[in-house]
């Protein structure tokens, strides 16, 4: 009897937990179909309620619309302005802060420790902070509407680096001797043997800051006063406040279902990598 009660509640219990696991994905889908749907159909669908739930046969038509003609903007140039933003902020942290870790590790100069907890302090500064001192900075070098003037400012990161820095100290001593004695130099130690050690936390790393540098609005939004210069998220939020007769809604859910595509497919082909990086971080 005590056998079958287990058996009968951990059955409870399993479809207990499909049960709510199941309205949490349904809680966190049904905005994106609603916005998927409302991408399909006309503007008077969307003005007179109830809003609709069966996608529409307009898609085509708004989509193109969205792309190439948009409303101030094309989407395609958004897109593009965003992707080079986000992998110019993606890349540029991770190399930085592996170089920086590697250097906090494996050299032994004064004041080590003090630079490392100096990196590691700016994490109690939010941009918000040092926003303006940064502007004035960019200003000045005449990066204004520019992608380097989008990504340099945001390229250094504490976070990345603590990271890599606590990696680092796990790697057994007995490999740094027997590289070494292999005759491997800093350089060939670093290529040959930290990075491939490495992967799994650069691809982890990589899915988390490139979607930190998709959506940024604050900094471009200060940077960019060109319109063609538009991030896709700065884009969403200028065709609803566009002070025109009307917000063309179908085209504003097509950029958003667009402008959600190149996140999820950085995290659909690097999800193995990601989990396993993240498990081996926690380690």
């Amino acid at each position: 009897m005590n056998g079958a009660g287990m058996v009968e509640k951990r059955g409870w219990g399993l479809w207990l937990t499909h049960v709510l696991l199941l309205l949490g994905v349904a809680l966190v889908c049904f905005p994106i179909y609603v916005t998927l749907v409302a991408s399909t159909v006309t503007q008077q669908d969307i003005v007179q309620p109830p809003l609709p739930l069966i996608p529409g046969s307009h898609a085509i038509e708004n989509y193109s619309k969205a792309l190439w003609s948009g409303v101030n903007t094309p989407v395609w140039r958004m897109l593009m302005n965003s992707t080079v933003m986000a992998l110019g902020i993606t890349v540029g942290k991770i190399i930085i802060s592996l170089l920086s870790a590697y250097a906090i590790v494996y050299f032994r100069f004064p004041g080590r420790s003090f630079c490392f907890w100096t990196i590691f302090l700016t994490l109690m500064l939010p941009v918000e902070v040092r926003i303006v001192p940064t502007y004035e900075v960019v200003a000045g070098f005449g990066l204004l509407n520019s992608y380097a003037g989008l990504t340099l400012p945001l390229i250094a990161s504490a976070t990345a680096t603590f990271l890599f820095r606590q990696f680092f100290m796990t790697v057994p001593d007995e490999l740094v001797e027997a590289a070494r004695i292999d005759g491997a130099g800093p350089v060939r130690f670093f290529f040959d043997v930290l990075l491939p050690l490495s992967r799994t936390n650069i691809a982890a790393l990589f899915v988390i800051l490139f979607i930190y540098g998709w959506n940024q609005y604050l900094w471009p939004l200060l940077v960019t006063t060109d319109p063609a210069m538009n991030t896709i998220v700065m884009g969403i939020k200028q065709m609803i406040s566009s002070g025109d007769d009307w917000t063309e809604w179908p085209v504003v859910m097509a950029t958003a279902i667009l402008a959600m595509l190149p996140p999820v497919a950085v995290v659909v082909f690097m999800q193995r990598l990601f989990v396993k990086g993240l498990v081996e971080t926690e380690k």
